[in-house]
């Protein structure tokens, strides 16, 4: 059976908008959503199941990542990443990037940023590390499109999934130094999530699969076919679950790694990011429904 359907919250402006990467804060138990077409970003509360806030000045917002009360933000329009306190949504950083910053991680406790920067014609592709405590940078560059990323439980290590050629490229924190390449059997790695506990490495690729990996030596562990190029891809601890988010048709695919069972939700038209909040909802952004379709993992 598909996910069940428990509710909607409207986002203003939202109807047949533009959204990308979204997250949900434990803390303050709100859902942070980039709203990439109108340069802002809007903040859910999940508790009440609504909008609460519409914050501005993020342009061409591709990403929104959380940890322990701080959110941090790639802003592709600006080249910048902006951290946030997620309860008071004070600015307490705004930081240039490489050019169309996209993917993101925040680790509070070792007071770490991470960006993974597309670049364009003049600039080619970087990862990039700020030391929030310092107030310092650092990159290195990268051997194709960066896309989505994610690190190891103890925030030692950072994954990230290239497009092409397709892998994931894993990098030591916060040096950004002894770097391995595991490729992939399925071309243009996009979204990924992890499973600390199983050290499992969870890779939607564009040509249609999900690609299971060793997190520790890189071992392509098993391969699943999905509906077509996805997006945002998470792991739910609690369920044991993959959801992959597939913007065209617009539906969400999950399955359950341990067996290969599989279900397939209708979402709706570009609705190609998710964020999971634990431990049994999904909120699917999606622009036909003018804001968040909100879906029981249970």
């Amino acid at each position: 059976m598909p996910l069940k359907t428990v509710g909607t919250i409207a986002i203003p402006n939202g109807q047949d908008s533009d959204f990308d990467h979204a997250a949900f804060d434990p803390k303050t138990r709100r859902v942070f959503i980039a709203h990439t077409a109108h340069g802002c970003i809007e903040v859910i509360d999940h508790d009440a199941q609504k909008h609460i806030a519409t914050l501005p000045g993020f342009p061409a917002v591709a990403g929104a990542v959380a940890d322990d009360g701080e959110i941090l933000t790639t802003n592709r329009g600006a080249a910048t990443i902006t951290w946030m306190d997620a309860a008071t949504y004070e600015i307490k950083g705004v930081f240039p990037s490489g050019q169309r910053p996209n993917g993101a991680v925040i680790i509070k406790n070792r007071q770490i940023g991470i960006a993974a920067c597309i670049g364009d014609a003049n600039q080619g592709p970087t990862l990039q590390l700020i030391d929030l405590k310092q107030m310092t940078q650092r990159s290195i560059e990268l051997p194709g499109r960066p896309r989505w990323c994610v690190t190891d439980a103890n925030g030692e290590r950072v994954f990230l999934c290239i497009r092409e050629p397709s892998m994931i490229l894993s990098a030591r924190l916060p040096d950004l130094d002894d770097i391995v390449h595991w490729p992939l059997p399925s071309g243009g790695a996009h979204g990924l999530d992890i499973d600390h506990v199983r050290n499992r490495l969870y890779a939607a690729c564009d040509d249609g699969d999900l690609v299971e990996i060793d997190s520790t030596s890189g071992k392509v562990t098993n391969v699943w076919p999905i509906a077509g190029p996805p997006d945002v891809t998470f792991f739910n601890p609690a369920t044991g679950r993959v959801h992959v988010a597939i913007g065209n048709p617009g539906v969400i695919e999950t399955i359950d790694p341990r067996s290969g069972d599989r279900i397939t939700t209708v979402t709706g038209a570009g609705a190609h990011t998710t964020a999971l909040v634990g431990p049994d909802r999904l909120y699917v952004i999606s622009p036909s429904h003018g804001g968040v379709l909100v879906l029981s993992d249970g």
